[in-house]
Protein backbone atom coordinates (compact mmCIF):
# COMPACT_ATOMS: atom_id res chain seq x y z
CA UNK A 1 0.00 0.00 0.00
CA UNK A 2 1.42 3.45 -1.24
CA UNK A 3 1.97 6.39 1.58
CA UNK A 4 2.03 9.75 0.88
CA UNK A 5 4.04 11.98 3.22
CA UNK A 6 3.33 15.53 2.64
CA UNK A 7 5.82 18.60 4.32
CA UNK A 8 5.01 22.17 4.08
CA UNK A 9 7.89 24.46 4.42
CA UNK A 10 8.15 28.02 4.33
CA UNK A 11 12.17 29.82 4.83
CA UNK A 12 12.73 26.20 6.78
CA UNK A 13 16.84 25.70 5.81
CA UNK A 14 17.56 25.44 9.66
CA UNK A 15 15.29 22.17 10.25
CA UNK A 16 13.89 20.46 7.07
CA UNK A 17 16.95 18.48 6.50
CA UNK A 18 16.36 16.45 9.80
CA UNK A 19 12.46 16.05 8.64
CA UNK A 20 13.11 15.21 5.77
CA UNK A 21 15.79 12.49 7.07
CA UNK A 22 13.09 11.00 9.20
CA UNK A 23 11.10 10.27 6.13
CA UNK A 24 14.64 8.81 4.11
CA UNK A 25 14.88 6.35 7.18
CA UNK A 26 11.42 5.07 7.39
CA UNK A 27 11.06 0.83 7.97
CA UNK A 28 8.89 1.18 5.26
CA UNK A 29 9.38 1.05 2.09
CA UNK A 30 6.30 2.16 -0.21
CA UNK A 31 6.35 6.08 0.57
CA UNK A 32 5.52 9.29 -1.88
CA UNK A 33 7.20 12.19 0.07
CA UNK A 34 5.63 15.44 -1.54
CA UNK A 35 7.29 19.03 -0.09
CA UNK A 36 4.82 21.94 -0.92
CA UNK A 37 6.97 24.91 -0.40
CA UNK A 38 5.63 28.34 -0.09
CA UNK A 39 8.06 29.74 -2.14
CA UNK A 40 10.88 30.40 0.44
CA UNK A 41 13.62 33.07 0.01
CA UNK A 42 16.11 31.22 2.23
CA UNK A 43 17.74 27.65 1.08
CA UNK A 44 15.09 25.50 1.79
CA UNK A 45 14.34 24.77 -1.26
CA UNK A 46 18.16 23.80 -2.53
CA UNK A 47 18.04 21.77 0.49
CA UNK A 48 15.87 19.82 -0.30
CA UNK A 49 16.40 19.16 -3.97
CA UNK A 50 19.70 17.62 -3.03
CA UNK A 51 17.84 15.12 -0.97
CA UNK A 52 15.93 14.13 -4.82
CA UNK A 53 18.54 11.51 -6.11
CA UNK A 54 18.89 10.06 -2.76
CA UNK A 55 15.44 9.65 -1.74
CA UNK A 56 14.37 8.23 -5.63
CA UNK A 57 16.80 5.80 -5.58
CA UNK A 58 15.41 4.16 -2.41
CA UNK A 59 13.19 1.05 -3.54
CA UNK A 60 9.65 1.80 -3.32
CA UNK A 61 10.08 6.05 -2.62
CA UNK A 62 9.31 8.97 -4.58
CA UNK A 63 9.81 12.46 -3.81
CA UNK A 64 8.97 15.64 -5.52
CA UNK A 65 9.27 19.68 -4.44
CA UNK A 66 6.42 22.29 -5.11
CA UNK A 67 7.37 25.82 -5.36
CA UNK A 68 5.09 28.46 -5.26
CA UNK A 69 3.36 31.03 -2.79
CA UNK A 70 0.30 29.86 -0.75
CA UNK A 71 -1.93 31.20 1.29
CA UNK A 72 -0.05 29.25 4.19
CA UNK A 73 0.29 26.04 5.96
CA UNK A 74 -3.35 24.44 5.32
CA UNK A 75 -3.55 26.01 1.87
CA UNK A 76 -0.43 23.73 0.96
CA UNK A 77 -1.76 21.05 2.64
CA UNK A 78 -4.79 20.85 0.89
CA UNK A 79 -2.59 21.32 -2.29
CA UNK A 80 -0.45 18.29 -0.83
CA UNK A 81 -3.73 16.16 -0.94
CA UNK A 82 -4.91 16.90 -4.08
CA UNK A 83 -1.26 16.08 -5.45
CA UNK A 84 -1.35 12.98 -3.43
CA UNK A 85 -1.33 9.16 -4.70
CA UNK A 86 -1.43 7.19 -1.53
CA UNK A 87 -4.16 5.51 0.61
CA UNK A 88 -3.52 7.03 3.47
CA UNK A 89 -1.37 10.60 4.06
CA UNK A 90 0.60 11.47 6.67
CA UNK A 91 1.32 15.09 7.40
CA UNK A 92 4.94 15.82 9.17
CA UNK A 93 6.16 19.54 9.45
CA UNK A 94 9.41 21.10 8.32
CA UNK A 95 10.55 21.59 11.99
CA UNK A 96 9.32 18.58 13.45
CA UNK A 97 10.31 14.48 12.62
CA UNK A 98 9.17 11.39 12.67
CA UNK A 99 10.30 7.81 14.64
CA UNK A 100 11.78 5.64 12.69
CA UNK A 101 8.82 3.24 12.37
CA UNK A 102 6.10 5.73 12.53
CA UNK A 103 4.86 5.07 8.62
CA UNK A 104 4.97 1.43 9.82
CA UNK A 105 2.82 1.78 12.92
CA UNK A 106 0.40 3.49 11.02
CA UNK A 107 -0.09 1.36 7.88
CA UNK A 108 -0.29 -1.87 10.75
CA UNK A 109 -3.11 0.39 12.35
CA UNK A 110 -4.98 1.23 9.15
CA UNK A 111 -5.07 -2.40 8.19
CA UNK A 112 -6.55 -3.58 11.87
CA UNK A 113 -8.71 -0.17 12.28
CA UNK A 114 -9.34 0.87 8.53
CA UNK A 115 -9.79 4.75 10.03
CA UNK A 116 -10.57 7.76 7.90
CA UNK A 117 -8.33 9.74 10.40
CA UNK A 118 -5.92 8.06 13.15
CA UNK A 119 -3.03 9.82 15.21
CA UNK A 120 -0.43 8.50 17.46
CA UNK A 121 1.21 9.75 20.48
CA UNK A 122 3.57 12.92 20.43
CA UNK A 123 7.21 13.54 21.70
CA UNK A 124 6.94 17.38 22.80
CA UNK A 125 10.89 18.55 22.88
CA UNK A 126 11.96 21.24 24.76
CA UNK A 127 15.23 23.10 25.51
CA UNK A 128 15.27 21.66 28.82
CA UNK A 129 13.59 18.14 28.37
CA UNK A 130 10.22 17.63 26.98
CA UNK A 131 7.00 15.23 27.89
CA UNK A 132 4.61 12.62 25.87
CA UNK A 133 1.65 14.14 24.68
CA UNK A 134 -0.52 10.71 24.61
CA UNK A 135 -3.32 9.85 21.90
CA UNK A 136 -6.69 9.25 22.89
CA UNK A 137 -10.28 9.23 21.97
CA UNK A 138 -12.69 10.12 24.34
CA UNK A 139 -15.65 7.86 25.47
CA UNK A 140 -17.98 10.59 25.09
CA UNK A 141 -18.69 14.40 23.11
CA UNK A 142 -17.96 16.46 26.33
CA UNK A 143 -14.65 15.14 26.62
CA UNK A 144 -13.27 15.79 22.86
CA UNK A 145 -10.53 18.16 23.26
CA UNK A 146 -7.23 18.89 22.27
CA UNK A 147 -5.34 17.17 25.04
CA UNK A 148 -5.36 14.61 23.24
CA UNK A 149 -4.92 15.32 19.68
CA UNK A 150 -1.56 15.16 17.65
CA UNK A 151 -1.79 16.55 14.74
CA UNK A 152 2.03 16.00 13.33
CA UNK A 153 1.41 12.27 14.34
CA UNK A 154 -2.17 12.08 12.68
CA UNK A 155 -2.84 9.86 9.12
CA UNK A 156 -5.92 10.46 7.27
CA UNK A 157 -7.47 8.84 4.37
CA UNK A 158 -6.71 10.41 0.97
CA UNK A 159 -10.36 11.06 0.01
CA UNK A 160 -11.30 12.31 3.49
CA UNK A 161 -8.73 14.93 3.19
CA UNK A 162 -10.16 15.76 -0.56
CA UNK A 163 -13.81 15.58 0.78
CA UNK A 164 -13.16 17.49 4.08
CA UNK A 165 -10.13 20.01 3.30
CA UNK A 166 -8.91 22.34 5.99
CA UNK A 167 -11.23 25.66 5.93
CA UNK A 168 -8.40 28.30 6.20
CA UNK A 169 -9.67 29.91 8.89
CA UNK A 170 -7.23 30.19 11.28
CA UNK A 171 -4.18 27.84 12.75
CA UNK A 172 -6.29 25.58 14.28
CA UNK A 173 -7.54 24.34 11.20
CA UNK A 174 -6.60 21.06 11.95
CA UNK A 175 -8.79 20.62 15.00
CA UNK A 176 -11.51 21.71 13.02
CA UNK A 177 -10.75 19.41 10.65
CA UNK A 178 -10.58 16.19 13.30
CA UNK A 179 -13.79 17.72 15.02
CA UNK A 180 -15.32 18.14 12.26
CA UNK A 181 -15.01 13.78 11.48
CA UNK A 182 -15.64 13.47 15.02
CA UNK A 183 -18.81 14.66 15.07
CA UNK A 184 -19.60 13.13 11.86
CA UNK A 185 -18.90 10.34 13.37
CA UNK A 186 -16.25 8.96 10.59
CA UNK A 187 -13.89 6.22 11.98
CA UNK A 188 -11.20 7.58 13.82
CA UNK A 189 -8.30 5.56 15.98
CA UNK A 190 -5.19 6.21 18.00
CA UNK A 191 -2.27 4.40 19.22
CA UNK A 192 -0.08 5.57 22.41
CA UNK A 193 3.10 4.43 20.30
CA UNK A 194 5.46 7.56 19.60
CA UNK A 195 5.09 8.34 15.79
CA UNK A 196 6.32 12.12 16.15
CA UNK A 197 8.65 14.52 17.81
CA UNK A 198 7.56 18.03 17.69
CA UNK A 199 9.95 21.05 18.14
CA UNK A 200 8.63 23.52 20.63
CA UNK A 201 9.34 26.84 19.01
CA UNK A 202 6.85 26.76 16.31
CA UNK A 203 3.57 29.11 15.87
CA UNK A 204 1.56 27.54 19.14
CA UNK A 205 4.49 27.85 21.28
CA UNK A 206 5.92 30.84 20.91
CA UNK A 207 3.14 33.32 22.49
CA UNK A 208 2.33 36.31 24.93
CA UNK A 209 -0.97 35.49 26.98
CA UNK A 210 -2.25 37.79 24.26
CA UNK A 211 -2.08 35.03 21.95
CA UNK A 212 -3.47 32.85 24.34
CA UNK A 213 -6.77 34.54 25.01
CA UNK A 214 -6.86 34.37 21.30
CA UNK A 215 -6.17 30.46 20.53
CA UNK A 216 -8.99 30.13 23.41
CA UNK A 217 -11.25 31.89 21.57
CA UNK A 218 -10.79 30.54 18.16
CA UNK A 219 -10.38 26.58 19.78
CA UNK A 220 -14.30 27.19 21.33
CA UNK A 221 -15.29 28.56 18.49
CA UNK A 222 -14.59 25.24 17.04
CA UNK A 223 -16.54 23.28 19.62
CA UNK A 224 -19.18 25.83 19.25
CA UNK A 225 -19.41 25.49 15.55
CA UNK A 226 -20.40 21.37 15.86
CA UNK A 227 -23.07 21.70 18.69
CA UNK A 228 -20.34 21.36 21.20
CA UNK A 229 -21.08 22.25 24.77
CA UNK A 230 -20.38 25.68 26.71
CA UNK A 231 -18.46 23.74 29.20
CA UNK A 232 -15.72 23.43 27.01
CA UNK A 233 -14.96 27.03 27.72
CA UNK A 234 -13.54 26.31 30.97
CA UNK A 235 -11.76 23.24 29.90
CA UNK A 236 -9.99 25.66 27.39
CA UNK A 237 -8.90 27.74 30.29
CA UNK A 238 -7.41 25.07 32.36
CA UNK A 239 -5.97 23.24 29.34
CA UNK A 240 -4.68 26.38 27.82
CA UNK A 241 -3.50 27.91 30.82
CA UNK A 242 -1.91 24.50 32.70
CA UNK A 243 -0.14 24.14 29.11
CA UNK A 244 0.64 28.36 29.20
CA UNK A 245 3.09 27.37 32.28
CA UNK A 246 4.24 24.07 31.18
CA UNK A 247 5.99 25.49 28.04
CA UNK A 248 7.22 28.36 29.58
Amino acid sequence: MKVTILTVAFNAEATISKAIESVINQTYDNIEYIIIDGASTDNTVKICEGYLERFNALSGRNMQIISEPDKGMYDALNKGARLAHGEIVGQINADDYYEPDAVRAMVDLYEREKFDLAWGSLNVIKPDGGFVKHAKLPKYKLFWSTLHWCHPAAFARREILLEYPYPLINWHDDFDFATRLYVEGKKLATTDKIISNFTVGGYSTKESFKAVRRRISDIYGIYRKYGMSRLHYLERWLFELAKYVKIK
